[in-house]
């Protein structure tokens, strides 16, 4: 039987990082993955989903192009080249992981892994044990029980659809949701996003969704809020989803996207007696150790901050304090995030809602401008840039945004946030003009 340092079960952001962490302290590392290298972010999430976010923005490009001088043109678009470029592009990335994994010595085993016990992983037959064992699986899509749920398809299966469908409903509020509805409007299909909420985007600042609704009806799609399917049907015209009250929405394709689970079913975590949480995550203290010592996980399967970034911090931070001389405990405060709608919205640090619970005396800094790329479209966009203050200290404790390039203007602002910069400094910042991005360091008032 072979033995390990550790083992990681989970070939995804989070445990190729703790693999590769513990690799080069001298572990002797195994990493079981019965998929494609890469996890969710690589196969199914981030990187195939902002290509089709870069497709799905040529079509306006085009528009737009005519106000700048040139030939009014409409190209044909090709989806089966789009997937299948992106395709090309993941399989390289797999690849890529594969090479960093054996480079770094880390012995990849092939096959779906259970617990046999606190130090044992069975796979495919063969048994392995280790000194410590790190669940690194991630997350899977959840879709609710409704009669027709077997003819809906989740965002893993939007990336190997064999057309572009002409109609589409995407069900859901949440970043995935509203990402795909504008992936599939961008794209040229009839596209509604079904939502039983009144707003979305639950959890980023109110003013910010609000200001991202307006400006995706304004683009021309169709969103049904405080809307709830009953059923889906399918007959020879298509799919039709039956709504609570009687209305029906017909559509070739419908996409849910109404959140995620910890991908923690069939491992034999009850077996090893590791304690879950009601919804299947992994419960594990500050050092990520779950309720078994020998056992530990991290990223999306914890349950905590489910972004990619977040994942391989955390990898860093359990592999160098078990493997090396590391204390160090995992910083959540002022993570930057975005949806990478279109336009985009990003945001890093509390948004108004919550920092007027947290903060005695907020002050708030806003502006809505029309950004200099359309003044000449005939586009009535406007860009929304906001500040957080805490009144009291002049410390800057949220930043919002939204807008075209909202995702690369808020990873600089999220620096400064970290840095607990104050509102005077940012003030003493000179913009680069003409920038959206300057607009941050000219908000003088507070309204």
């Amino acid at each position: 039987m072979s033995k390990f340092d550790l083992i990681v079960i989970g070939g995804g952001s989070g445990g190729v990082r703790a693999a590769r962490v513990a690799a080069a302290l001298g572990a002797r590392v195994a990493l079981v993955e019965g998929g494609a290298l890469g996890g969710t972010c690589v196969n199914a999430g981030c990187i195939p989903k902002k290509m089709l976010v870069y497709a799905s923005r040529f079509r306006q490009e085009f528009h737009d192009a005519v106000a700048y001088g040139w030939g009014d043109v409409s190209p044909p678009f090709g989806w089966p080249t789009l997937i299948h470029n992106k395709d090309t592009a993941i399989h390289r990335l797999n690849g890529l992981y594969d090479r960093l994994l054996t480079e770094a010595g880390v012995h990849i085993i092939r096959g779906w892994a259970r617990l046999a016990d606190a130090h044992t992983v069975a796979v495919d037959g063969q048994s392995f044990q280790a000194r410590h064992i790190l669940i690194a699986t991630g997350g899977r899509p959840s879709v609710p029980d409704f009669p027709g749920r077997e003819s809906v398809v989740t965002s893993d299966d939007a990336f190997h659809l064999p057309t572009l469908p002409r109609r589409v409903l995407v069900v859901g509020g949440g970043y995935i949701a509203v990402e795909f509805a504008c992936i599939f409007h961008g794209l040229g299909a009839e596209t509604t996003l079904v939502h039983r909420g009144d707003s979305i985007l639950r959890g980023f600042d109110v003013e910010a969704r609000g200001h991202l609704t307006e400006a995706l009806r304004a683009r021309g799609l169709t969103l049904q809020l405080n809307t709830r399917i009953s059923a889906v049907k399918r007959d020879a015209h298509g799919l039709t989803a039956l709504l609570a009250g009687g209305r029906q929405l017909p559509a070739d394709l419908i996409l849910y996207a109404t959140g995620r689970l910890p991908n923690t079913a069939g491992l034999g975590l009850d077996r090893a007696g590791v304690e879950l949480t009601a919804s299947g995550a992994v419960q594990v203290d500050d050092g990520f150790r779950s309720s078994v010592p020998s056992i530990h996980a991290l990223g999306d399967v914890i349950d905590r901050v489910r972004l990619t970034p977040v994942a391989i911090a955390e990898a860093a931070v359990f592999a160098r304090n078990l493997f090396g001389a590391g204390n160090g405990r995992m910083d959540y405060h002022a993570i930057p995030t975005a949806v990478f709608s279109t336009p985009e919205l990003a945001a890093v640090g509390l948004n108004e809602e919550r920092a007027r619970e947290r903060h005695k005396h907020i002050k708030v800094f806003r502006s809505r401008f029309k950004p200099t790329r359309e003044l000449l479209t005939g586009s009535e966009q406007r860009t929304l840039v906001k500040l957080i203050v805490e009144a009291t200290g002049d410390r800057v404790v949220g930043a919002h945004m939204v807008g075209d390039g909202a995702a690369e203007v808020i990873q600089g602002l999220a620096i400064a946030i970290k840095s607990g910069a104050t509102k005077a400094q940012i003030d003493a910042t000179i913009g680069v003009h003409p920038t959206v991005a300057e607009e941050f360091f000219t908000l003088r008032e507070a309204n």
